[in-house]
């Protein structure tokens, strides 16, 4: 972490810390938020870890998920409190103020310190201090690093354990993916040494589903998955009619995209889907080319080489036809790729 030694003199004494990731957290933004949370009570802070958003309900095993505070019109002013009077707030899991919406502006203009730990490509500069590693796969595995390097191993339990590894395990894919190296794996061994139980946080993540979101995947895999051989590349739109028929909850289509990519020969997938005020893509690929940039180019968005993500306000056709357009500027890469 940049500036270490001040980071420790400020928590030395008991703080008022608030932790927030970003919009529509995942098991990695909301186990490094729970894992961290946990840890720094240990050492006496009063701790408030806040979500700007709800999150899926297959999360809701994770220790500490009954004490989140999830931005609404219910709790805002207490949010907006919570952050004016903290003295430190850590931002996880996202690498600029604009990826948390209202909440971004609260922090913005907070006085307390704050304080960045995140892997994601070209981090607004707006933290006191980073812990920053975009070759990392996960925030989890930075938390825990940054736990290791305060000196304080003895003080990650089995419920810091397993949320740490939740977070590892889905953003490296089950470590099958690109990012997955040598240091996932060191990580995720002690993680389990531990407390954390491999078996459980699989079965939990992975092989829990409600009979829609399976109906919902049935759908996409069989009426809504366009392959276009000719670039490589592959695509899934959703309306959302067509969520709502199949009574889509939060996190729902998680994963939905890397069936795409699963197919023979295909280099890019993207998942275009709607919301109530706009429109989000996920964007994956193998090999070298790169999602980052095409995401931050045509449709506000970044995040890894590999995954990413973005957003649209134009109509759901309006922006599968944009993608369509561009395509044909990115087909050598795509040919070519080297996977």
């Amino acid at each position: 972490m940049t500036h270490l030694q001040e980071f420790n003199e400020l928590m030395s004494v008991s703080r008022r810390v608030v932790i927030v990731t970003h919009y529509k957290p995942d098991a990695d933004a909301l186990g490094s938020s729970l894992g961290l949370g946990a840890f720094l009570k240990k050492d006496g802070h009063s701790v408030s870890v806040i979500t700007p958003s709800d999150y899926p309900a297959f999360l809701n095993w994770m220790p500490g998920n009954d004490s989140v505070i999830i931005y609404g019109d219910q709790t805002s002013g207490k949010i907006a409190s919570l952050i004016e009077q903290a003295d430190i707030i850590f931002c996880l899991d996202f690498s600029a103020l604009s990826r948390i919406n209202d909440i971004g502006e609260m922090i913005r203009k907070a006085s307390g310190k704050k304080v960045l730990i995140d892997h994601h490509l070209e981090p607004e500069k707006f933290a006191d201090f980073e812990q920053w590693n975009p070759k990392a796969a996960s925030t989890a595995g930075l938390i825990y690093e940054f736990i290791i390097e305060l000196g304080s191993r003895e003080k990650i339990d089995s419920n810091i354990a397993e949320c740490l590894y939740a977070g590892l395990l889905t953003d490296t894919g089950g470590f099958r993916h690109s990012n997955t190296r040598r240091e996932e794996f060191m990580i995720a061994s002690d993680l389990v040494s531990l407390g954390a139980n491999p078996t459980k946080i699989s079965k939990l993540i992975y092989d829990t589903n409600t009979l829609e979101r399976l109906r919902l995947m049935g759908f996409v895999l069989s009426e809504k998955l366009t392959v276009l051989p000719e670039y490589k590349t592959a695509y899934i739109t959703l309306s959302l009619e067509e969520l709502k028929k199949f009574g889509s909850q939060s996190g729902d289509t998680e994963g939905f995209v890397n069936y795409g990519l699963s197919i023979e020969g295909i280099h890019l997938c993207v998942m275009i889907y709607e919301r109530k005020d706009e429109i989000k893509l996920s964007f994956r690929s193998l090999g070298d080319f790169s999602v980052s940039e095409l995401a931050r180019k045509y449709f506000n968005g970044g995040g890894h080489k590999n995954a990413s993500g973005g957003s649209s306000k134009e109509s759901l056709q309006a922006t599968l036809q944009k993608f369509l357009d561009i395509l044909p500027e990115y087909k050598e890469q795509l040919l070519v790729a080297h996977v």
